[in-house]
Protein backbone atom coordinates (compact mmCIF):
# COMPACT_ATOMS: atom_id res chain seq x y z
CA UNK A 1 0.00 0.00 0.00
CA UNK A 2 1.26 3.42 -0.53
CA UNK A 3 0.90 6.14 1.37
CA UNK A 4 -1.56 8.29 -0.50
CA UNK A 5 -3.86 4.54 -0.57
CA UNK A 6 -3.14 4.37 3.14
CA UNK A 7 -4.18 8.45 3.69
CA UNK A 8 -7.50 8.03 1.64
CA UNK A 9 -9.00 5.76 4.36
CA UNK A 10 -7.71 8.13 6.94
CA UNK A 11 -9.92 10.51 9.00
CA UNK A 12 -8.93 14.24 8.93
CA UNK A 13 -5.93 15.65 10.64
CA UNK A 14 -4.28 12.18 10.14
CA UNK A 15 -1.56 13.60 8.18
CA UNK A 16 -0.88 16.63 10.66
CA UNK A 17 -0.38 13.74 13.52
CA UNK A 18 1.63 11.29 11.69
CA UNK A 19 3.32 14.32 10.74
CA UNK A 20 3.89 14.94 14.27
CA UNK A 21 4.42 11.89 15.40
CA UNK A 22 7.33 11.31 12.94
CA UNK A 23 8.97 14.27 14.11
CA UNK A 24 8.67 16.12 9.87
CA UNK A 25 6.86 18.79 9.02
CA UNK A 26 3.44 18.48 6.95
CA UNK A 27 5.08 19.82 3.55
CA UNK A 28 7.58 17.04 3.51
CA UNK A 29 4.78 14.31 4.33
CA UNK A 30 2.97 15.54 1.51
CA UNK A 31 6.04 15.81 -0.80
CA UNK A 32 6.42 11.77 0.31
CA UNK A 33 2.65 11.31 -0.57
CA UNK A 34 2.54 13.03 -3.47
CA UNK A 35 5.81 12.67 -5.13
CA UNK A 36 8.61 10.61 -5.98
CA UNK A 37 10.68 11.93 -3.53
CA UNK A 38 12.52 9.68 -0.96
CA UNK A 39 12.75 9.18 2.62
CA UNK A 40 15.70 8.10 4.43
CA UNK A 41 15.70 4.30 5.81
CA UNK A 42 14.97 5.84 9.18
CA UNK A 43 12.21 7.30 8.26
CA UNK A 44 10.83 4.46 5.91
CA UNK A 45 11.21 2.26 8.82
CA UNK A 46 9.22 4.78 11.38
CA UNK A 47 6.29 4.98 8.55
CA UNK A 48 6.08 1.68 8.14
CA UNK A 49 5.50 1.08 12.28
CA UNK A 50 3.47 4.19 12.44
CA UNK A 51 1.04 2.38 9.88
CA UNK A 52 1.24 -0.97 12.04
CA UNK A 53 3.09 -2.52 8.48
CA UNK A 54 0.37 -1.00 6.07
CA UNK A 55 3.02 1.27 4.30
CA UNK A 56 5.98 -0.80 4.28
CA UNK A 57 9.49 0.54 4.33
CA UNK A 58 10.05 -1.81 0.73
CA UNK A 59 7.33 0.44 -0.74
CA UNK A 60 8.96 3.53 0.67
CA UNK A 61 12.25 2.53 -0.68
CA UNK A 62 12.69 -0.23 -2.95
CA UNK A 63 16.22 0.64 -3.50
CA UNK A 64 17.34 -0.49 -0.47
CA UNK A 65 14.86 -3.22 0.90
CA UNK A 66 14.64 -5.31 -2.52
Amino acid sequence: MTLLEYFSTEPIGSKKEMANHLGITQVWLSLLIHTNKRCSPALAKAIEVATQGLVTRRELRPDLYE
